[in-house]
C-alpha cells in the first residue's frame, strides 16, 4: 500500500514537472531571443521636410562611418540622395544653411537634409563617431560640397 502511495506520488510529480517544464518551453518559444529597436521611421527629414523620392537609376547603397575630431567642423555640403545615420558616440551639431540646428549625442539617430546646404561640428572633447547609410544610384555623388 505504501509502495503503491509512493508510485502514483512520483507519477504526479513527474507528471507536474512535465508540465510545467512544457509549458516553460512553449514559452521560451514565444519570446524572442533577440531584440530590435526602431530608432527612427519616418518620411521627413530632421529639419521637418518631406524626403523626395527615390531616383531612377541602379540603386547603390553607400555606408559610411564618419569620424569628426573634437573641435572640427565640416565643410558647407548637401546631399542629393536620402540618407539617415546613427551616432556611436561623442556629439555633433548640425547646422542648415538657415540657421537651424540638431544636436546630436550618443545613441541618436539622425535622417539628414535632402538637398539643403548644411555642416556638422563637433563641439564635444572626443570625437564624434556616426555611421550614415546613403539611399543613392550608381554613378551619382552623395555628398556634394558648396
Amino acid at each position: 500500500m505504501i509502495l503503491e502511495e509512493k508510485d502514483r506520488m512520483k507519477k504526479l510529480v513527474y507528471g507536474m514537472c512535465l508540465a510545467l517544464l512544457l509549458s516553460s518551453h512553449a514559452i521560451a518559444e514565444e519570446v524572442s531571443p533577440y531584440q530590435a529597436e526602431v530608432l527612427s521611421k519616418t518620411s521627413t527629414s530632421w529639419n521637418g521636410k518631406a524626403l523626395p523620392d527615390y531616383p531612377e537609376g541602379t540603386p547603390e547603397v553607400t555606408i559610411l562611418r564618419v569620424t569628426i575630431p573634437p573641435g572640427a567642423e565640416l565643410p558647407l555640403h548637401e546631399h542629393p540622395v536620402i540618407n539617415a545615420g546613427v551616432m556611436l558616440k561623442g556629439q555633433l551639431t548640425v547646422v542648415t544653411e538657415d540657421g537651424k540646428a540638431l544636436h546630436l549625442k550618443a545613441g541618436d539617430a539622425i535622417v539628414e537634409v535632402v538637398n539643403t546646404w548644411h555642416y556638422g561640428r563637433n563641439e564635444g572633447d572626443e570625437p564624434a563617431e556616426i555611421i550614415v547609410f546613403y539611399a543613392g544610384v550608381q554613378g551619382s555623388p552623395i555628398t556634394v560640397k558648396k
